[in-house]
């Protein structure tokens, strides 16, 4: 385009800008328009409509069903507390058990989270394929639940001996967000495993992070044992 064809266009623009005339002309072209399709137009503002009230509509509907599901866990949650796995699974006949709850509110975060005790259950029952159904269900951002699920499928591959899936997971849960409270324990565990895939570098690895960056931890004085049996220095 030559410069004076550029100076013409921007120039055309200026005028639209500026000019009230082409501005009303745009304003007569639209509502004629409109008026011409008056259907399409009035079909266009129902799916508009339908769409913001369905969507405020679904995070009400989300809202209260989360909180029917909160309610239903305390139960549940009290019975694992408790060690009674089998009524937090399935419930006594008046409450619902973590699996009801995935099932009726997996939707909500409390069905989300009640994945996460179920897949914790079945892993402890030892039933390792529906542990790992319900805990790859599970997802979160939480600062504590993401990693616990990292860690619970961790130790699921630990006691099938999938040394490397189970290595895979522990990484995961010691990458999420570390932290002096949880990551320690993640940090030994992969140590375990890299000790059973003969990796014994990586372990010294692990056990001297968990030394240098992890003082006040309760894994702290085992890491020191650890390093040392395997010859290695601080």
């Amino acid at each position: 385009m030559s410069a004076k064809q550029k100076n013409k266009k921007q120039s055309e623009g200026s005028d639209f800008l500026e000019n009230p005339e082409a501005l009303a002309n745009q304003i007569s072209k639209s509502e004629e328009f409109i008026k011409n399709n008056k259907t399409l137009v009035s079909v266009l503002g129902l799916a508009i409509t339908l769409l913001v009230v369905g969507t405020v509509g679904y995070r009400f509907y989300i809202s209260n069903q989360n909180e029917e599901a909160q309610s239903e866990m305390y139960q549940a949650i009290y019975y694992f507390e408790q060690d009674s796995l089998e009524l937090s699974l399935r419930g006594d006949g008046n409450n619902l058990g973590f699996v009801d709850i995935v099932d009726e509110y997996g939707q909500t975060k409390a069905g989300n989270l009640a994945n996460l005790y179920a897949g914790a259950i079945y892993l402890k029952q030892g039933k390792y394929d529906l542990a790992l159904l319900y805990l790859e269900d599970f997802s979160s951002d939480d600062l504590l639940y993401q990693a616990r699920a990292y860690g619970l499928l961790g130790d699921l591959f630990m006691e099938q001996s999938n040394y490397e899936n189970a290595l895979k997971y522990y990484k995961d849960a010691i990458d999420y967000k570390p932290n002096q409270y949880f990551t320690p324990s993640y940090l030994m565990k992969a140590a375990l495993a890299y000790e059973k895939l003969g990796q014994q570098e990586n372990a010294l690895t692990a056990y001297k992070e968990i030394i240098e960056k992890y003082r006040e931890s309760d894994e702290y004085q085992n890491a020191r044992k650890n390093l040392a049996r395997l010859g290695g220095d601080l």
